[in-house]
């Protein structure tokens, strides 16, 4: 793998982190994130729905609706970009439909976990933000690639970090004021300044 390639993948996972650089992706994070195994499985899915909606809309984007596009782009000139947002959200909301259907079959308990937060991951900024930086900045397929896994690695790590993390605070004397969803906004800003560090120590810049 190539030095950018590495750069890539470590700035997605630590220095651009989707949830704590760019906020983006908070309603699963601070919804899912009070148990451990919930945050596994949630991670365990956006990594697929990711991965794979980084391809598909990769695909549609470089074949159909781009100026340039290898099936109309000498047809519209202008291409089919006004489209990117409905098309994208349509194969983001297909995959989620896929995994919902594989996890109520064969692991109901996990299904029945997630809850509400499970479907919503169509809705998850996340997923379709990554889709858009992916074309946004001009990656290849292999760079797309690279950086969906990575961005999704970044958000299962900080979603385990951060269940552990609310895990404990639970059990900790902490003032009824601040218990629940205060105290964590305050930890989900101690755990984004120390991921600030990252940035001096992989030598990439915070975007």
């Amino acid at each position: 793998m190539s030095t950018g390639l590495l750069a890539i993948l470590f700035g997605a996972i630590f220095v651009n982190n989707i949830l704590l650089m760019r906020f983006l992706g908070l309603c699963p994070f601070f919804g899912v994130s009070t148990r451990l195994s919930t945050a596994i499985g949630m991670s365990g899915a956006v990594l697929f729905v990711m991965t794979f909606a980084t391809w598909i809309t990769w695909g549609i984007y470089q074949l159909v609706l781009a100026p340039n596009s290898a099936i109309l782009g000498g047809i519209l000139p202008g291409g089919l970009v006004f489209l990117r947002t409905v098309s994208f959200i349509l194969v983001i909301a297909s995959l989620v439909q896929l995994v919902e259907m594989f996890l109520k079959k064969f692991v109901p308990v996990l299904y029945s976990a997630l809850g509400i937060y499970l479907p919503l991951i169509t809705t998850n900024c996340a997923i379709l933000g990554v889709t858009f930086l992916v074309i946004d900045n001009n990656f290849t397929f292999l760079q797309g690639t690279i950086f969906a896994i990575g961005t999704a690695l970044g958000f299962g790590l900080v979603m385990i970090l951060f269940a552990a993390l609310r895990e404990r605070l639970d059990m900790a004397p902490i003032s009824k004021s601040f218990k629940g969803y205060p105290i964590a906004f305050i930890a989900a800003s101690l755990v984004a300044l120390a991921f600030a560090g990252f940035a001096s120590l992989f030598g990439i810049s915070p975007q």
